[in-house]
């Protein structure tokens, strides 16, 4: 990212502490060119600055430095705000004409007061702020020039906040190595006093609690890591930490009410024994920490903050290399889903082996425990879930954020819908501009109610206690991730819930519905089931994802010499369109070791190199290979001749619109193709030797599978191939990039800041 300059000619810093003189020196460290000057009460920390080069001069007095100065930062504790902005209300006409005020405080609401009562309104270019950043140690003479490096920086303006005054405080912070983030004040406040207020008042009456215990000596003596770790912050400054919470008590308070109501519940469950009650607040507690800074790193828009991403991954792919070996993909992310949802609702633990531990899978898995379900794992593709029965669910603390996860959007409406209490099921930016209303219309045929946002898009808010009537659906397009959300909201439905299908799609949910003991009727195109039964635990071990499994089922068919066996392979006879599409067109590929997993099959895919050939693709085929369709492109353009796509429409409303984003990146690479408004024709290039392209540069627009089919297509390009935006590779293929390596690609994973 280019950051901006300090364009300022003369900073001001007042409150030359840890914060303040570790402004300076950071300012410095970035080679700030303009005037540091300082003002402090004790003449003895401005004499100390300048002798440590953090300032140019400095005063006890704010008249006496406040001439000229275009940026004005009061670093003073919250309590002496007020009368800081006293004094400087009265000289600042003495600074610059465009002076820029802001602040460190760590509370917002009562500096925002302190403004008002010295100036009488806050002022337009006051840009209130917070720098997340902080040590044990005080004076400026621990001040840290790294102190603001890959740390927060909150800025809380006013409406009226002038826009060129935001940029500058932006500035001056990111010029320090800072994040700079941007909310509301009372949001702030809010934020900050349950992850740093009250994790520090906790630690403050914890260590006194012990200090004054007769066996003191002996609790300290032995105190593990852990307690040093945790009692480290009571190590902070009492008397800026007493004015922070006079400052902000209301919002502290209330997140130690909260505190103690979930301490009053952990309580009891340890009174009673209740162990399921103690591992679902433990393991909830264990995951959430990494689960949600890992959704922060990666997503535009994420629990507390409006977050920025701050660099994007990018795929250089060189041209050719082989394809061969033995692997085995990662489990069904599909199967994953259910899982964890089916196990919830079932009664008894379920043991699920071959857990994708994607962060879409992860998200319903965090879902699930935000329901108060104990779930333990996953590790190493191991996941335990203590289920809680049909009508054991409890209500979440706020929305559930399911990532970029359609089909747990999906499935999750159908399930939720039938529970007695409100839920919001949002999503990443990529994931809210996906069609909804093809499962929040029929549900409201069934009596929920359902908001979605224009156009019926996330986020979902369903209104719990409302009674569900089973009804007969024809579905007007074939979607499995519909019919599983009407079949899960049968579960809870009076009645019979009929659901036909146009085509076939696929079955998880009836096969793992009667996995569970849960009675699923078939006949011709028509399932349904009988509301109001129960679900028994289950063991479950997860098949390998077969759309995994065709990124490199093709890079095998595409590249001469390739001998390639993917292991444990899911064949659902409702997802083994891409098999019967890449045999149609020449491949060889075998199957091996047929067997059954919990009433899903499964086998071992063994492909080697021969030339393909392009087909008109049988319509019938397409819903069973829908999500495959992006390699299959790639396949059809190493094809001898034309190959023809038709009845696929529903390829436009996936993560992206696939057909145009492929037919972009084809053209990027000198494929030549026809697009059409439900399919697409690709002219293959059909040299059995070399390449049958060029290379180019691809916009995945974020789209994993996007990102994976033009990886593979570089076996056969003549020159490097550079796909942008691929970080939600992860979301169904963790470990692409060491597979695609381990077998013979030439691949390289890159970092581009934002603006590059």
């Amino acid at each position: 990212m280019v950051k901006p300059p300090v364009s300022e000619a003369r900073i001001l810093i007042v409150g030359l502490g840890l914060i303040g003189g570790s402004l300076a020196a950071a300012l410095r460290a970035a080679g700030f060119r303009g005037s540091v000057l300082a003002c402090d009460p004790d003449p003895d920390e401005i004499t100390r600055g300048i002798e440590m080069g953090l300032i140019d001069r400095g005063a006890t007095e704010l008249s006496s430095v406040v001439e000229g100065a275009t940026l004005i930062v009061l670093a003073v504790p919250v309590l002496a705000m007020r009368s800081v902005m006293a004094e400087l209300a009265g000289c600042l006409s003495r600074a610059a004409p465009d002076v820029v005020l802001t602040d460190v405080g760590s509370t917002k609401a009562t500096i925002r007061d302190c403004a008002r009562e010295a100036f009488g309104h806050v002022p337009p270019r006051l840009v209130l702020g917070h720098p997340i950043a902080g040590s044990e140690k005080s004076g400026v003479a621990a001040s840290n020039p790294e102190l603001y490096v890959r740390h927060k920086v909150i800025l809380t303006p006013e409406p009226d906040t002038d826009a060129s005054a935001l940029a500058r405080v932006r500035a001056l912070w990111e010029a320090c190595g800072a994040e700079v983030l941007v909310m509301d004040v009372e949001r702030h406040d809010q934020v900050l006093a349950r992850t740093s207020h009250l994790p520090h008042l906790l630690a403050f009456s914890l260590v006194d609690t012990l200090a004054r215990q007769d066996e003191r000596m002996e609790i300290f003596r032995y105190a593990a890591g852990g307690f040093r770790d945790f009692t480290r912050i009571a190590g902070s400054d009492p008397v800026m930490w007493r004015d922070i919470f006079v400052a902000n008590r209301e919002a502290v308070l209330a997140s130690l009410d909260d505190f103690e109501a979930g301490l009053a519940r952990l309580r009891q469950a340890i009174e009673s024994g209740d162990g399921d009650a103690m591992l679902s607040t433990f393991d909830r507690a264990r995951h959430a920490r990494h689960y949600f800074e890992s959704l922060l790193n990666k997503t535009s828009y994420q629990a507390e903050y409006q977050m920025q991403q701050q660099g994007k991954q990018r795929y250089r792919v060189a041209p050719g290399g082989a394809v061969t070996g033995r692997i085995r993909v990662p489990g069904d992310k599909s199967i994953s889903h259910r899982s964890i949802m089916l196990g919830a609702l079932a009664e008894g633990i379920t043991e699920v082996k071959g857990f994708l531990e994607g962060e879409d899978s992860l998200a319903t898995l965090q879902a699930f425990r935000e329901m108060g379900v104990a779930i333990e794992g996953p590790h190493q593709g191991r996941v335990t879930v203590h289920g809680v029965g049909m009508h054991g669910l409890k209500a979440p603390s706020g929305p559930l954020y399911v990532g970029n996860a359609g089909t747990a959007m999906r499935l999750f409406a159908g399930l939720l819908a039938g529970q007695a209490f409100d839920t919001e099921l949002t999503g990443d930016a990529s994931l809210t501009k996906r069609p909804m209303g093809r499962v929040a219309d029929p549900l409201r045929l069934m009596g929920a109610v359902i908001d979605t946002a224009e156009g019926g898009r996330p986020p979902l808010h369903l209104h719990g206690g409302k009674p569900l009537q089973g009804i007969t659906y024809d579905m007007p397009m074939a979607s499995a991730q519909v019919k599983s959300c009407l079949l899960l909201a049968g579960l809870y439905a009076e009645g019979e819930t009929r659901v036909r299908e146009p085509a076939p799609t696929r079955d998880h949910t009836e096969r793992m519905l009667q996995g569970f003991g849960y009675e699923v009727h078939r006949e011709g195109d028509t399932c349904w089931l009988q509301g109001g039964g129960r679900l028994s635990a289950a063991p479950i071990d997860v098949p390998a994802d077969i759309s995994s499994a065709t990124f490199f089922l093709v890079a095998a068919a595409i590249t001469p010499g390739a001998d390639l066996v993917l292991e444990h392979v899911g064949i659902n006879p409702t997802r083994i369109g891409v098999i019967t599409i890449l045999q149609l067109m020449g491949a060889d590929l075998t199957l091996a070791n047929e067997h059954e997993v919990g009433g899903e099959p499964v086998a071992d895919l063994h492909i080697r190199y021969a030339p393909l050939k392009g087909i008109e693709i049988p319509v019938d085929q397409v819903p069973l290979a829908i999500d495959e369709f992006p390699a299959l492109f790639i396949a059809a353009a190493n094809a001898e001749g034309i190959s023809r796509l038709r009845g696929a429409e529903e390829l436009r409303v996936k993560e992206s619109d696939r057909l145009q984003a492929m037919a972009d990146g084809l053209a990027a690479i000198g494929v030549a193709h026809a697009l059409v408004e439900d399919g697409i024709d690709i002219v293959g290039g059909g040299n059995a030797e070399g390449p049958n392209y060029g290379g180019g540069r691809i916009d995945s627009l974020g789209d994993h599978r996007i990102a994976m089919s033009f990886a593979i297509a570089a076996l056969r390009a003549g020159d490097e191939i550079l796909i942008d935006d691929c970080a939600n590779v992860a979301t169904s293929f963790p470990g692409f990039i060491d597979l695609a390596r381990k077998v013979g690609l030439r691949l390289e994973e890159e970092t581009v800041e934002e603006g590059v």
